[in-house]
């Protein structure tokens, strides 16, 4: 027979703010209904990048110069082709039919090793547009047709839509563990329709937080595709928590209304605090240099905080329809009673205790030792994609070489010719291109001065009219000795000429003949290719072809070295000399790795750290769950070191914050029990129960977010987010079994201890 409790005047502030939300909840829900269909709309324009260096420091080189490079240059499409089993007769009458393809500008095959090695060759395409263009898309479509015959393999980015095909399979993880988690939440739930309610709560809050980072105007890929499933992963409890105390409560209470009331007022505290060691976790992601943890803490912050609104505005509403459906398929629980476990916990003489102590060092050891990668070429797949194993089959075949860009103060070209005979002789260099080093006749190049006469010959035009053209060049350019003194001497740098030639023809200040005019038009067309490639309105480009890795010592004196061979011509300069490329990309993200890394790790620890002294007030308990769970962590970083895996440096930063702030909770359950249960009952005996009372919500969590990581490793082929999801899942794993293993024997071990260095907060001279 069940006791009911009687109606009683309320002033407690939750009991009010409760029953507002559940009067008021058909408002609630209508006002959550517009919000989620704004949000459905908003999320196709969301915009996601897919470049990571794009969140690097604004002061970091590699930023400066993709800036320049963004707004000054255009950067036109690429392609290898690598064909095997074929002569290399044959290569060079497929490389002939292809320079015939429209579009395609330059087919680069020769017998070197860079391009032919055991009857494998490897055509580099250049085309005149960029890799999104329509055009290019169409010309790159009609060229696999006409090798499909072939033993081919294509390296390129035209055409190539990398955020969707990662969304397929993330779409793909999703359905996977939603199947995983239905099965979990079945298991641990105490009536089946509560799962129902779980779907329907989490769709809005997913769908809300997709909406809103329309207002953060662009996202990262990587979170853009891991977000809505840590979002899961990580708030599910928050449902649990409400629709397990509105359970408990409804059997004690008068009405379904009253119990909901109750539930409510109790679960914004359990919930609010719940979510407090995860946020924060997330916050200290925020405060990265590498913007990259900003924009993934930002949008899992706010994914937390809308499942916490779902949750206590939005669910109350969906109880209150369907109390009828929660009793119907009310069942009693699955999840099985572990008091022999807590017993044995109990009586092993702290044997977990020892071999965790044993353990730590080596993994402090071992995650030190972790070796990360700074370019996405040097991290290992854990899933092949198409294009990685391609981009891997043309490295492991042919000389692996890398591109730089040189980005110099434009207009000295005499200083450009000298950077440029300077870096051809550096060591590991393959070819250098530059305005400077572009040959328009027989030792001549595009940036050396013409006089009048050497113009003349060139475009085979009268004396009479270069000079004319050439003292018009100076009075507009206010260099008057094309005048007045000797025209014939005058000299102007070719690209100039040309460029003032072009704009004059176009206004028909200059007139050419037909034969004249059309030769002009096809020198202009592939001129300004050149000039729009190399050539900006403050910065001129040159480009670096070398064959060294992306990483290491080698590959980072090779950019010194040609950084400062150009800062010795523009010292005197305000403007700044950068170099640009994968390898310098990788130093700077590397220098952010080590100044975030650190600085993330503490401030993780210490917000946790300050939450868990409120929580418990006591130093050694909080020092304790802490330890433990920052245990966890060094043993999931010494899993690439032990495996021989090289993951991204993303992985370390983003999932240590995740794991301490989201997985402290399992500890926290632990504590909270045993705190609660030895007030009536022996130290040992306490923590059995508070083991066993522990267990279903721990299992719950812990099996989700395993999962979510785990399924998220083998199902993306990016290598970023297919890193993260298993270091997630191997983390959430290993602190689950430390929570049920290490901490209930560390806990009553030092149980004295944690006694001992408690304190009391005094407000308003009210011991509290």
């Amino acid at each position: 027979m069940n006791t009911k409790i009687g109606k009683k005047k309320d002033t407690n502030i939750m009991k009010l703010i409760s029953k507002t939300i559940v009067k008021d909840r058909y408002l609630i829900m209508a006002l959550f209904v517009s919000l989620a269909i704004f949000c459905v709309f908003s999320i196709s324009k969301v915009k996601v990048n897919e470049d990571i260096t794009a969140f690097l420091p604004d002061d970091t080189e590699t930023r400066q110069g993709l800036t320049i490079m963004e707004d000054e240059f255009i950067t036109y499409a690429s392609a290898d082709i690598m064909i095997s089993n074929i002569t290399y007769n044959t290569a060079e009458k497929i490389a002939d039919m292809l320079e015939k393809e429209e579009h395609v500008t330059t087919v680069t095959l020769d017998d070197s090793k860079a391009h032919y090695v055991n009857s494998s060759a490897l055509i580099s395409l250049a085309f005149d547009g960029t890799s999104s263009d329509e055009k290019i898309i169409a010309a790159m479509e009609s060229i696999k047709d006409k090798i499909k015959d072939y033993d081919v393999y294509i390296s390129t980015e035209i055409g190539q839509n990398y955020s969707k095909e990662v969304a397929s399979q993330m779409g793909g993880v999703l359905l996977l563990a939603v199947v995983v988690i239905l099965f979990v939440l079945l298991f641990t739930s105490r009536s089946y329709f509560e799962v129902v309610i779980f779907g329907i709560v989490f769709i809005f809050a997913a769908v809300l937080n997709m909406g809103t980072n329309y207002l953060l105007g662009e996202i990262s890929s990587i979170t853009n595709s891991i977000a809505v499933i840590l979002q899961l992963a990580l708030a599910i409890d928050y449902s649990i928590i409400l629709i397990h105390r509105y359970q408990d409560e409804v059997l004690i209470r008068e009405t379904e209304k009253e119990a909901l009331i109750e539930a409510l007022s109790k679960g914004i505290i359990e919930i609010s605090s719940s979510s407090l060691t995860t946020i924060s976790g997330l916050l200290a992601l925020t405060l990265m240099q590498f913007r990259l943890g900003y924009d993934l803490g930002v949008v899992l912050t706010k994914g937390i905080i809308f499942s916490i609104l779902s949750v206590l505005l939005l669910m109350p509403g969906i109880i209150c329809l369907f109390p009828k459906m929660l009793k119907k398929t009310a069942h009693k629980s699955h999840v099985p009673s572990i008091t022999f476990w807590g017993k044995f916990l109990m009586n092993s003489k702290y044997c977990f205790v020892f071999v965790f102590f044993v353990l730590i060092p080596l993994s402090i050891y071992f995650s030190s030792k972790t070796e990360y990668a700074f370019a996405d070429s040097t991290i290992d797949e854990l899933i092949y994609s198409e294009s990685r194993m391609t981009m891997h089959k043309i490295e492991d075949t042919f000389d692996n070489s890398t591109t730089i860009a040189l980005i110099v103060p434009n207009g000295d070209y005499a200083s450009e010719k000298e950077i440029i005979k300077d870096i051809e002789v550096m060591d590991n260099v393959k070819s250098v291109t530059g305005l400077a080093n572009i040959e328009i006749e027989e030792n001549r190049v595009l940036t050396d001065k013409y006089t009048p006469r050497m113009f003349a010959e060139l475009l085979d035009i009268d004396i009479e009219q270069a000079t004319l053209m050439y003292q018009a060049y100076g009075v507009e350019n206010k260099q008057y000795q094309g005048i007045f003194k000797s025209p014939e001497e005058y000299e102007v740098p070719l690209i100039d000429m040309f460029l003032f030639l072009f704009d004059k023809t176009d206004k028909g200040i200059i007139n050419l003949d037909d034969t004249k005019n059309e030769q002009m038009q096809s020198l202009r067309g592939q001129l300004m290719k050149g000039i729009e490639q190399l050539q900006g309105d403050n910065y001129d480009r040159i480009i670096v072809t070398a064959t060294v890795p992306v990483e290491g010592a080698e590959s980072t004196r090779l950019v010194d070295n040609i950084r400062s061979e150009a800062k010795k011509h523009y010292e005197d300069s305000d403007m700044n000399v950068l170099v640009i490329g994968e390898i310098t990309s990788a130093k700077d993200l590397n220098d952010t790795f080590n100044g975030d890394s650190a600085k993330i790790n503490f401030l993780t620890i210490l917000f946790v750290l300050i939450i868990l002294l409120l929580t418990f007030r006591t130093v050694a308990g909080s020092c304790l769950l802490v330890f433990v769970i920052q245990g966890s962590i060094w043993m999931n970083f010494s899993f690439p070191y032990l495996t021989g895996i090289t993951c991204s440096f993303v992985t370390n930063m983003i999932v240590s914050a995740i794991q301490m702030g989201a997985t402290i909770d399992y500890a926290i359950v632990i504590m909270n029990h045993y705190q609660d249960l030895k007030k009536n009952n022996k130290r040992k005996d306490a923590m059995i129960q508070a083991v066993d009372e522990s267990f279903p919500t721990i299992l719950t969590s812990g099996t989700i977010l395993t999962m979510a990581g785990f399924l998220i490793s083998m199902k993306v082929s990016d290598v970023y987010i297919g890193h993260i999801g298993l270091a997630v899942g191997r983390g959430a794993l290993i602190s689950v079994i430390l929570v049920l293993t290490v901490l209930p024997q560390i806990i009553v071990l030092f149980d004295k201890l944690i006694d001992r260095t408690r304190f009391t907060i005094v407000l308003g001279g009210d011991r509290k």
